[in-house]
């Protein structure tokens, strides 16, 4: 047990009342024809894996592979199923993680996504807050806004989905418009926020070995202890800083 008492870091930002009012995320026009559009064929794919629509959502963003990754509860209290994936169509800078304003790099860390952080009048189609800078990152003075995960495929500093080759009958945003309608659902059937967890690469021993000795290996070392517990325990964590670390346990 840590000696040192322990400040809860960015999810005590997001939690909110558990009111049905304050679980909806906000809708436009736009928000709802692209919910229209992908519901039927999402609903269906969500049943046929045998997960409930409306579980609650978890994200997790790979840079270098350029994939992001959807995960259903799939039983309440239980473990969390990997729906589906995602190409990102574009993320800007380098691996590593975001310190300043106007770096241009996308973030890398432990971020929380309410309902009020949804934007449905995004000028990228639709898009969400990641909520950057977190508590672990004010800490540090590290600055910037408007981090966005959102649809088309341009990014400065955020992660975007439009799909840069569009199948016959498909829509280029198709992957945010289908992000955007599973976070609703979850939102709508109570979960309070979405976890959304950031890294560089997959945190393999191999892949941080490789980086030994890169500027930023002790940081992404710390980034994988977040990502070996949601493995190891089939949930994410509840992420908590301590000793000027992220520190994790039982969400």
């Amino acid at each position: 047990m840590l000696a040192r008492p322990l400040v809860l870091v960015l999810l005590a930002a997001c939690l909110m009342s558990p009111s049905a009012a304050d679980a909806q995320a906000p809708q436009s026009e736009r928000s709802r024809a692209a919910m229209a559009r992908v519901t039927p064929s999402l609903k269906g794919a969500v049943e046929e894996a045998g997960l409930a629509w409306g579980a609650p959502v978890f994200l997790r963003v790979f840079k270098e592979e350029g994939r992001l990754e959807v995960w259903l509860e799939t039983a309440p209290g239980g473990p969390f199923a990997r729906f589906r994936s995602y190409d990102i169509c574009a993320w800007s800078g380098d691996l590593g993680p975001k310190t300043r304003e106007g770096d241009r790099q996308a973030p890398e860390g432990f971020y929380a996504v309410g309902p009020g952080q949804m934007n449905p009048h995004s000028r990228f189609h639709l898009s969400f807050n990641l909520g950057y800078p977190n508590a672990y990152e004010r800490a540090r003075g590290w600055t910037g806004s408007a981090l966005m995960v959102h649809g088309d495929c341009v990014s400065v500093g955020c992660y975007a989905m439009g799909k840069r080759f569009i199948p016959l009958g498909a829509d280029r945003n198709d992957p945010i418009n289908e992000l955007w309608t599973l976070m609703s659902a979850a939102f709508d059937h109570g979960q309070p926020f979405v976890r959304v967890h950031a890294f560089p690469f997959a945190m393999t021993p191999e892949a941080l070995a490789r980086r030994a000795e890169h500027p930023w290996a002790g940081f992404w070392s710390n980034l994988a202890e977040g990502s070996r517990w949601f493995e190891e325990h089939g949930r994410p964590p509840n992420v908590i800083m301590g000793d000027g670390r992220y520190r994790f346990g039982p969400g």
